[in-house]
């Protein structure tokens, strides 16, 4: 068991059975094996759009087989229908998740692509989440991405058509519409104070 993330090569590529090793203090993902250090704890306004938009789609979501998470929980996105540990290079925490098949659900979080991810964007995560998460996301077949940017008061919303992302729309005042969640919304001035 790993404790101390600098024993690591930062450089190095990392699988989930590596991953399962370490007892870090500092929360971290892996996307295509390589180690990314999320944020410290969230601030304010993150925590407040995790919790209205959690919030609403769990009231959306009431009477539907599909079930929400928040983060800290592990979304292993593989190549394929890998299932091997070893063989898994991506560990993900979204802020918020939706997964409609139950089936990608075990003790250790979802084996598979959510329906929906939504990450909440920083100054410090806006590159990861516009970049190496949204490639991955598509690649893996993650159906919708959203991303809410606090500090704009803004949701960006991308589908998932024929294996690459799609604008859905960028919701600045009108509320944001979910492009497979048919019906829907979210109101921004809900979501953003």
């Amino acid at each position: 068991m790993i404790t101390n993330i600098n024993a690591l090569d930062l450089n190095g590529t990392y699988s989930y059975a590596d991953y399962l090793k370490w007892r870090f203090e500092e929360q971290v993902e892996l996307i295509k094996g390589k180690i990314y250090l999320m944020s410290p704890t969230p601030k304010t306004a993150h925590q407040w759009v995790s919790g209205q938009l959690s919030y609403l789609i769990r009231k959306y979501l009431e009477n539907s087989p599909c079930s929400i998470f928040e983060a800290p929980f592990d979304v292993r996105l593989p190549i394929g229908s890998e299932k091997n540990p070893a063989k898994i290079y991506t560990v993900v925490q979204p802020d918020i998740c939706v997964i409609c098949d139950e089936t990608k659900l075990d003790e250790d979080g979802c084996l598979g692509p959510p329906d929906l991810i939504v990450e909440i964007t920083l100054r410090s995560t806006i590159k990861k989440d516009f970049n190496e998460k949204f490639n991955w996301y598509e690649k893996a077949g993650v159906r919708e991405y959203w991303i809410a940017i606090p500090s704009e008061k803004t949701i960006q919303v991308y589908y998932l058509h024929d294996g690459q992302y799609q604008l859905g729309g960028i919701y600045d005042q009108s509320p944001a519409q979910s492009v497979i969640f048919e019906g829907f919304e979210a109101p921004l001035e809900k979501i953003f104070r």
